[in-house]
């Protein structure tokens, strides 16, 4: 037999179960005893109970405390014999450029814009299968806060630290944010399997992001870009002052607006590699499903193989026994066997 193995550490908690029920045992013995001992005599008891046997009802309980415990071995996946198994990987890869600029407070969507765009993510990562991903945000300046990786649970936990904080500088530069990616996070390699998913309100602050997506799309890299807010009157963004109040940002007395910059983000989506532009505006949007259609539908790399060791789980044998003790246990009689004395009869 080679190396053994538990896969479910947890369920190892179960077997303080075992001790719970040897004392619920132990204690319905015990007031039992008190009980019979009020009802008759010691002598009398021999009599009533003449065929009833202690030994066979403590041997029940204890088949049903043995039936527990391989129950709960075999809820903690045992196995063994590993075997190294190699397994080739296919994926994309796929950096996720969330803006996270003061003009994503804006409530046009709800509960605003930012968390309806972290939601969206959070969602995607649910559905992610070998597919590399990495989280970007900016703002006035861009700081990569998950680079490339298949550790979505990492991936969730940078998502988590997300506020409008996460950059130094105020503004928004898309172009900036795209040379970022391009450059520090897909790094040299493949012209193909690379996907930008850029969630902004297109408001650019002189960042050159035509220009940026050109780039990207001679690097063989396609830009799918996700418009939130509204595209016409704009919407006022929320801010917190010094006394904890909320209020509206304002700009030389005037309050700001934040609309959907739609014409730049149609444009940075037409200079990548097949592009696509997404304009929600106001409306809720799964993300989920935008990757299902537009990137796991797209050809995929031939990742680097992978050896793993597979073991071949045995729960079903301590499943199979605890179930077999416990059909044992209820045709095992707890009194004696009294066979019936037969009189001789007389034919005198």
């Amino acid at each position: 037999m080679n190396k053994f193995l538990i896969l479910n550490f947890d369920a190892l908690w179960y077997l303080f179960g075992a001790g719970l029920l040897v004392f619920l045992y132990w204690w319905c013995f015990w007031r039992k005893g008190i009980a019979l001992k009020r009802l008759a005599s010691l002598e009398l008891l021999g009599k009533i109970n003449s065929d009833v046997s202690l030994s066979r009802q403590i041997f029940k309980a204890f088949v049903v405390v043995l039936a527990f415990v391989f129950i709960v071995v075999g809820l903690t996946r045992p196995t063994w014999n590993a075997e190294p198994k190699k397994f080739a990987r296919k994926g994309r890869d796929v950096v996720i450029l969330l803006d996270v600029s003061r003009s994503m407070l804006a409530e046009d969507i709800k509960p605003n814009r930012l968390e309806r765009a972290r939601i969206a993510i959070s969602d995607l990562l649910e559905i992610l299968d070998g597919d590399r991903v990495a989280l970007v945000t900016f703002a006035g300046s861009s700081t990569v806060k998950c680079p490339l990786t298949q550790d979505y649970a990492f991936m969730r936990l940078a998502l988590g630290e997300i506020s409008t904080e996460s950059t130094n500088l105020g503004g928004t530069m898309i172009g900036d944010a795209i040379r970022k990616a391009v450059d520090e996070v897909f790094g040299s390699g493949g012209k193909e399997f690379k996907d930008i998913i850029l969630i902004t309100d297109g408001e650019d602050h002189e960042s050159f992001p035509e220009e940026a997506a050109a780039k990207a799309g001679s690097e063989g890299i396609r830009i799918i870009a996700i418009g939130l807010g509204s595209e016409d009157e704009g919407t006022p963004i929320p801010v917190i002052d010094d006394k904890g109040r909320k209020t509206l940002l304002k700009y030389k007395g005037e309050i700001v607006r934040s609309k959907l910059d739609a014409s730049t983000l149609r444009q940075v989506a037409i200079n990548s590699a097949g592009g696509t532009y997404l304009p929600v505006r106001t409306r809720t949007f799964d993300l989920d499903t935008i990757y299902e259609d537009l990137v796991m539908s797209a050809q995929e790399r031939e990742l680097e193989e992978t050896t793993m060791m597979e073991y071949d789980e045995k729960f079903q044998v301590f499943l199979g026994v605890g179930i077999l003790l416990l059909v044992f246990e209820m045709l095992l009689r707890e009194r004696k066997k009294i066979y019936p004395r037969i009189s001789r009869i007389n034919t005198d």
